[in-house]
């Protein structure tokens, strides 16, 4: 198992951050290798990435999820991965987005990858490109207030 962390700070609000981070079906516009992600329910994310080549399917659950402050996700089905993304206030209309995953790399090219930390250049440029899109348009392209609270049992 692979620990990734990176950060990134915006020049938009918190509010602006976190609302197109809610934004699933939006992520293939700024992350590398992810082709499609469709929104199942309020919870439930099937994506389809290319990594290393090979092309791969699974599931997430929206594990928590608090407006402006969280939101967390771990596969169900497919490759073993979860994470956490967090929003911090930094000032008027700037924001810290703070990125924690952990990714279990399958076969041995991608854990070559990993080794050379692909992973980890992979997450920061995602992060730079959801900077630039978000600065770009100013302004959120939809939002998804609602809460998941984390189950205690996890």
């Amino acid at each position: 198992m692979s620990t990734i962390e990176e950060s990134i700070d915006v020049e938009v609000p918190v509010r602006t951050a976190y609302n197109q981070w809610t934004q699933f079906e939006e992520f293939p516009r700024f992350m590398e290798g992810v082709k499609e992600i469709r929104q199942l329910d309020d919870t439930t994310t099937r994506w389809v990435v290319e990594v290393a080549g090979q092309r791969r399917v699974f599931e997430a659950a929206i594990t928590e999820q608090d407006p402006d402050q969280r939101v967390a996700w771990a596969s169900v089905e497919g490759p073993s991965n979860a994470g956490v993304v967090t929003f911090h206030r930094l000032g008027e209309g700037r924001t810290r987005v703070m990125l924690q995953m952990e990714v279990e790399p399958e076969g041995p090219v991608e854990k070559a990858g990993d080794l050379l930390g692909v992973v980890k250049r992979r997450a920061k440029g995602d992060l730079r490109r959801f900077k630039e899109f978000i600065e770009s348009r100013g302004e959120e392209t939809g939002s998804w207030r609602g809460e998941v609270e984390q189950d205690p049992t996890s």
